[in-house]
């Protein structure tokens, strides 16, 4: 119920602009539809496991390591995350705008709940994945969007090569 009623207040607020990833078709939770970044993959298909940590520093930086990812075009891999900081952090993947789309709403609704498949949230201590095929080749990013992370460092690149 709190899912369907912030994405009422989305929908309501965003007045016809592109929801919170601003890329994919379906709207959130629409596991078929493909973004600019890919789409959800098959675990069966992936033959790489990147492992991210997600964290803080003592001096209130948050970060994830590794910081950069590199993967080809079509190719299906398991990110496999940890949350090894105190407090609660996420994982969006997406066009850089669209990831400053998403930054600028989180910041609006910072209690809005996630479905979407290119993202993953993990309290302290907690661990999980994402299957992801990266369809086009080009420049990307993730980023924690929970008010204040993005802006104390936590965000990166994926470049994804032909």
């Amino acid at each position: 119920m709190k899912r369907i009623l912030a994405a009422a207040v989305l929908m309501a607020v965003s007045s016809g602009t592109a929801l919170a990833t601003g890329t994919h078709a379906g709207g959130h939770g629409d596991e078929t539809a493909t973004m600019a970044i890919g789409k959800p993959g098959k675990a069966g298909k992936a033959k790489r496991t990147v492992n991210i940590t997600m964290s803080e520093s003592d001096d209130g930086k948050m970060m994830f390591q590794p910081a950069v990812l590199k993967v080809k075009q079509g190719e299906t891999v398991r990110l496999k995350f940890i949350n090894k900081g105190e407090v609660d952090h996420e994982f969006v993947m997406d066009v850089h705008e669209g990831i400053m789309e998403h930054k600028a709403l989180m910041e609006k609704f910072p209690e809005m709940e996630h479905a979407d498949p290119n993202s993953i949230r993990l309290a302290p201590g907690a661990g999980g994945e994402i299957v992801w095929t990266f369809a086009n080749a080009g420049e990307f990013g993730f980023a924690c969007l929970i008010p204040g992370h993005y802006d104390s460092g936590m965000k990166g690149d994926i470049s994804v090569a032909h």
